[in-house]
């Protein structure tokens, strides 16, 4: 009977009709009501109702409203409920489904996403102010302060402070009182939601995916105390120290989190040097080669760590996926050979006036061509592959990129001036 009297409504009336109905009522409803139909109506559900029915929502109802439904509009109801508590539920998905939401659900801790709460509140602009009120008062919560407003996409198209609804008229709609809402997207980084805040001056900034959608908010208390930590947690990991080491920390703890990359450090240069000894009896003869060994271990450490950076934030940000390593390579390959072209013509006119040799200045050009282009290969391909195996690319790049880039610096350098040395007449 509660079917047949919804029929001529829409999902979003019938979704308000049934929020008045208690929760036998919403679930006897989509049990019965057909698989579309019960998808339509509980994504129209107010957010404080949908947490409330997951908790008592069975298997076979789970399966219901989100096996075959958009991945993207399932994440963003899901990312507002316990985490545990859905991955659980997910297990039931089939697993192309439950991998797309998990991709949705999961964020870098330097993103708006990780920090932001999904328990938030937000209403309709046809709402009324008599309305909107009453839901405050079931919801006690003291912290909310604004109320948002979004559209039947759930594209959040503005704000109303909660002190103006208190004064207004109540049967006024929001639409009669919303502002514009500042907002941030899901991957923008902590230094940007930070910026926002204070570029506005708000106590508190929605969150959006790339097509609007209301995804959460982030309290400024909230950001500045977690830009304090990673703040302290970035300056140590730069310089070979754990994130979790303090400065009262145990001797043997801080031992235990350092030596193991001093130890790698000490491996990568004794392979670089092993590379340099190789050519020790070229060097023998032509001294002038080791003044400018710096010159190029320095232009592709630098080109490689470039192309580090970008991956790295590409990845960080969900810019790019793991699938997508080719086409970032092939983009890293190409800078690098034009920046090399340009800085080894620029290098090759310094070294012939400082060496006197065309012949050195021939093969510093070569070989910086060479060095950059491997280096720009390299800092795109390594992040992607630590990614790929499940290694986190911020902490072991770098170590392994340094290694790369003054082994294939050192012997483009010096392997050329070896070979050439003859033909290109270096004395």
């Amino acid at each position: 009977m509660l079917n047949n009297e919804f029929l001529s409504k829409t999902p979003r009336e019938i979704a308000a009709d049934l929020e008045n109905v208690g929760h036998e009522g919403l679930l006897s409803f989509l049990e019965t009501a057909a698989k579309t139909t019960a998808q339509q109506v509980f994504f129209e559900l107010s957010t404080h109702v949908i947490v409330d029915v997951f908790t008592v929502m069975n298997d076979e109802m789970f399966k219901k409203i989100f096996t075959k439904t958009d991945t993207h509009r399932a994440a963003r109801v899901l990312s507002r409920l316990n985490r545990d508590a859905v991955d659980k539920k997910l297990t039931l998905l089939p697993k192309v489904t439950s991998r797309e939401i998990k991709d949705f659900l999961d964020y870098s801790e330097n993103t708006a996403g990780f920090l932001m709460e999904t328990n938030l509140f937000s209403c309709s602009k046809e709402d009324t102010v008599g309305a909107v009120l009453t839901k405050l008062r079931q919801l006690g919560d003291r912290r909310i302060l604004t109320v948002y407003v979004v559209d039947d996409e759930d594209k959040l198209i503005g704000r109303v402070p909660v002190n103006y609804i208190a004064i207004a008229k109540p049967e006024q709609q929001l639409d009669e009182l919303m502002y514009q809402a500042y907002s941030v997207q899901a991957m923008a980084t902590r230094e940007e939601v930070v910026n926002e805040i204070q570029l506005h001056s708000l106590l508190q900034i929605p969150v959006v995916d790339i097509h609007n959608h209301l995804l959460g908010i982030i309290r400024n208390d909230t950001v500045l105390a977690a830009s304090r930590e990673e703040a302290s947690g970035d300056l140590q990991t730069m310089f070979g120290a754990g994130k979790e080491e303090h400065a009262l920390s145990k001797t043997s703890f801080a031992v235990r989190k350092r030596l193991p990359w001093l130890q790698i450090n000490l491996a990568t240069a004794f392979l670089a040097s092993m590379v340099v000894g190789f050519f020790e009896d070229t060097i023998a003869k032509i001294t002038i080669l080791a003044i400018f060994l710096p010159v190029v271990a320095g232009q592709s450490g630098n080109t490689g760590s470039q192309a580090l950076a970008v991956t790295i934030r590409g990845l960080a940000l969900k810019e790019i996926r793991i699938g997508q390593w080719l086409r970032v390579a092939k983009k890293e390959l190409m800078v690098g050979f034009i920046n090399g072209v340009a800085v080894a013509i620029t290098t090759g006119v310094v070294v012939f006036f400082w060496s006197g040799s065309l012949g050195i200045a021939v093969v510093i050009g070569i070989s910086m061509i060479l060095s950059m282009v491997i280096a720009g290969f390299a800092g795109a391909v390594i992040p992607i592959g630590l990614k790929a195996i499940g290694q986190d690319p911020a902490t072991s790049s770098s170590i392994i990129l340094t290694t790369v880039t003054d082994i294939c610096g050192f012997l483009s350098f010096l392997g050329l001036a070896s070979a050439l040395s003859s033909i290109l007449g270096i004395v």
